[in-house]
Order: C-alpha cells, then structure tokens, then sequence
C-alpha cells in the first residue's frame, strides 16, 4: 500500500508553480513541481544504488536541499532516510553506521574523508523513478537520541508520525498554503526537520533553509523572505533580540514563533512582544510529535511558563511512580500517546518495551497541570536533584533566575553534597553589556525561593556551551561543577 504522505506528489498537482524550497547556501528554488520532479531523481539514483523496501540511506551533510530530497526519495522507494549528527566525534559516527546498517551512505564534500561513503552532489543526474511507496506504519526517518547517558537509542520515525505532527502543527498554527518558516536548526534533529519544516510540506508551504543559525543573517532572511513563522531555542531567540539589527528590521510578517527546548524567559517574552511577535512555549520529543502540546497565542501572558494543552490527536497523563494519576498541581511524570508516536527503536526490543510496551510513552519529562488544565514543565526525572530529602526541579529555579533581569541564559544541576546529599550549581550569562553581581543574584533567588532550592554554588560564564540543537549542554557544565566542587573540597581540606 502507497503511504498517503507523499505530500509533494499530491502539491505538484494542484500548485505545481508555488515555491516549496528555497536553498540560501545554493541560492536555489524550487517549486513544488520541481521538488517532486527532482525527489523522483533522487529515487532513481537511490534505485540504482541498490535501496529499497526496508532499507536505509544515511546522509552526513549540513542543511541543505538535497537532505529534503532524499527524505521523499526514501517515501517513494519504502525506505528510511537517516539524517546524521555531523557534530559528534568520528568513532560516535562510525558506532552508529555500524548500528543502523544503512544501505548507502551519502557524504557531503565539506566532511568527506569523516566516513567512508559516495559523494552527495547537488544533481543526481538520474531518471525519475517511481517506486512502491510506503506503508503508513513503515519507518521514514531514523533519528538517535542524544544518549546523555549510555548509548544513544535510534528511534524510528514513522509515515503515521509525521502525518499525524503535520496535523497537530496545522491545527495548533492555522497553517496555511501561504505560510512560510526559516529553517536555521540543523535537519538531523527533530526540532529542524519536523517542527515547522515537514508540516509546512504537508500544508504545501515553503521552507526557507539556511546552513546554520547568525543572527544578522537570520534577521535579513525573515524581513526579505517575508517569513511568517519561527521555531527556534530561547538561545537563538536571545541572539537575535540582542543584535544591533534587530530593532530596525522589518519583521512585521511573522505572526507566531514557537520557542522549545528550554523555559521561555518573561523579559525575552516581553522584548518580542514589543516588536509584535507573540513568543509562545512549546514542548515535544523526537518519540512523540514533536508538537504535543500548544498554547494559544492569547493566553501566553495569562499562563507564562506553560506548555499548553496537548495537541488534537495526542493524549497525556501525569503520573505518580506508583502509577496513579496525579492530582493538579502534583509533579509526575508525562506519558503520552495517540498516532504521532515513534514507531519504537531500532533493533532494541527492551527499550522500546520499557518505553511504549503498554501503549503509553513514557517521556521521562516531569511535568504539573493547574487546575485550568494547562501543562507546565518541571524538568527532566534524570535532572531532578534531592537536597535534604526535597526534590528540586532546576527549570523552576531557572525561571527565577532569569527573573533578575540581566541574564542571557543560565542551568542548573544538581552536584554532590556531604550534607546535604546533593546541592545546586548554577551557571549564568549575562546580557550583552551587562554585569552580574553574585551576591545580588543570591539576595534575588533568597527571596523568591525556598532555601533548599537556592543554589550553594554560582558561577558566572560569558557563554555557555551549548549541544547541536541550540540546548545548554548541562553534561559539559556538570563537568565543569564536579571539577570546581572537588576542587574547593581539596582546598578546604
């Protein structure tokens, strides 16, 4: 059975003359005619490779078209595109060759000699194929976690998924044909291929595709492209509102921008709402969605700090450790399901048990909902520290921080205490010509915080490091804290 997700099929038909991509790097266009005509090319020469049913094609390449290409080439033959994270060290690469098998690896020129594969070219010089299609529970995308701790599991991202994220990302957004968004984070990552990117083909939108994210770059791409809306970390967000350009650049065509991956800071809030750009959170996981959950653009300064309510076709519950549902207000962990969950991880039947065996996902992430029923994000179960027997939840102690005004981003992790068992650490940045004084900071989390949630230990950086997708990188700053605690104990013995 043909998948009905081969959406460029169906938009070449009937707007064949719209524009679905643009390429800033290639300054390339395509319509919608033209992607489908060249995703069938991309098919033939995948065909001829040897690719078919149930096989894998992996790409180790920056942003650029041909990765959207290959990714409906894949749909048409029943085969899975495999985006890789060009951003881990070789040998993490080659474990994950070596784990997913694909049958062909493509290579982009810039990273040629990382791994062994067949050049990725802008042309594949082949003659449209069309192939056997996709079932709608066949996997398309093979995307691995970031695997903080232990190996990183592949997760299999399936036709139905990616249907159902369209769906929810239409509803929650009013997508329509017009729309358009600037894609700046990388495509091997959930956030920059299927938050606005695949939805907006679905909807028979345009995707504006830059290489990476600068904020100069990105401000002049919005106002000329005339880009209606934005995904992005608060961290991209930050950069751009913090750039000289940005108070004088047109921006007026975007009418939503969407903010995941960490807590949307009020003052960050406030400065785009100035410029008439409703900040609005949001929340998802590579296994589910990603869109779960929306907040109406209305209701953003009324519920500041929440999430939303789940999307159309996802279901969630909060639950206790012994399984019962949480009452509102009560922390507990998230589970969620409905169609636009993966379709589990490859070749690891216990973990996908462990996750999904009983038809609920459990995220890991542990969330509250008010009485109202919106959603707010207390943190990951893993990030969760216990100081003198209290759990502490580092995003609600982020939120305070950033509160104080002068910071550009903070985290905060939980390091080892002989007291206390464990105590936070707190890394902070301050905003561009700004200063932080540690001990008005502490006054400033004192009296907003009880006294087991107020960090012992802050440290003020002029950045801090970040993953690939944009995040802070908490496993890189706990480094730094378990270095610095150990050192101060050596010092005080």
């Amino acid at each position: 059975m043909r998948a009905t997700s081969n959406w460029l099929e169906v938009h070449a038909r009937f707007r064949p003359e719209a524009e679905a991509l643009y390429d800033v790097a290639s300054d390339r266009r395509w319509t919608y005619a033209a992607m489908q005509r060249d995703a069938l090319r991309w098919a033939g020469r995948l065909r001829a490779e040897g690719v078919g049913p149930g096989d894998r094609v992996a790409v180790l390449a920056p942003n650029r078209a041909e990765t959207f290409l290959l990714l409906f080439a894949c749909a048409e033959l029943g085969a899975t595109l495999f985006p890789m994270n060009w951003r881990l060290a070789d040998p993490e690469l080659r474990w994950q060759v070596e784990h997913s098998r694909p049958r062909l690896l493509l290579v982009d020129p810039s990273m040629a000699g990382r791994l062994p594969g067949v050049g990725l070219v802008d042309d594949p010089d082949s003659d449209p194929v069309t192939g056997p299609g996709s079932a709608l529970d066949a996997p398309w995308v093979l995307m691995y976690t970031s695997g903080s701790t232990g190996r990183p599991k592949g997760a299999l991202l399936t036709h139905q998924q990616l249907h159902w994220n369209a769906v929810n990302t239409q509803l929650a957004c009013d997508l329509v044909a017009s729309d358009s968004t600037l894609t700046f984070t990388p495509l091997f990552h959930t956030g920059g291929l299927n938050c606005l990117s695949t939805p907006l083909f679905w909807r028979g939108g345009r995707v504006v595709l830059a290489r990476g994210f600068e904020p100069a770059e990105s401000l002049a791409l919005i106002a000329e492209e005339r880009v209606t809306l934005l995904m992005g970390v608060p961290t991209i967000f930050q950069m751009m509102a913090d750039h000289p350009a940005f108070e004088s650049t047109d921006l007026g065509s975007v009418r939503d921008a969407l903010v995941g991956g960490a807590a949307l800071p009020m003052p960050l809030l406030l400065r785009y709402r100035e410029r008439d750009i409703p900040l609005r959170q949001g929340f998802g996981l590579t296994e589910v969605g990603p869109n779960c959950f929306s907040l109406p653009p209305s209701m953003v300064e009324a519920k500041w700090g929440s999430v939303g309510m789940p999307a159309a076709h996802v279901a969630a519950r909060l639950v206790r450790p012994d399984g019962a549902e949480c009452a509102p207000g009560e922390p507990g962990e998230l589970w969620l399901s409905g169609p636009a969950v993966c379709g589990g991880y490859l070749d690891d039947d216990a973990a996908t048990q462990n996750a999904m065996g009983d038809g609920w996902f459990r995220t890991g992430d542990v969330l509250e909902r008010d009485v109202d029923g919106y959603f707010y994000v207390c943190g990951r179960i893993k990030e969760m520290y216990i100081s003198g027997g209290e759990n502490v939840y580092p995003p609600e102690v982020e939120s305070v921080i950033h509160g104080s005004g002068c910071i550009s981003a903070c985290a905060v992790i939980g390091v080892p205490d002989p007291r206390w068992g464990e105590v936070g650490a707190a890394f902070v940045a301050p905003l561009p010509g700004a200063s932080i004084s540690v001990a008005s900071l502490r006054a400033h989390l004192s009296e907003r915080l009880a006294k087991y949630k107020v960090p012992r230990y802050i440290t003020v950086l002029s950045t801090l490091p970040t993953t690939a997708s944009g995040k802070v990188d908490k496993v890189a700053l706990k480094e730094i804290a378990l270095r610095d605690v150990a050192s101060q104990h050596n010092e005080s013995g």
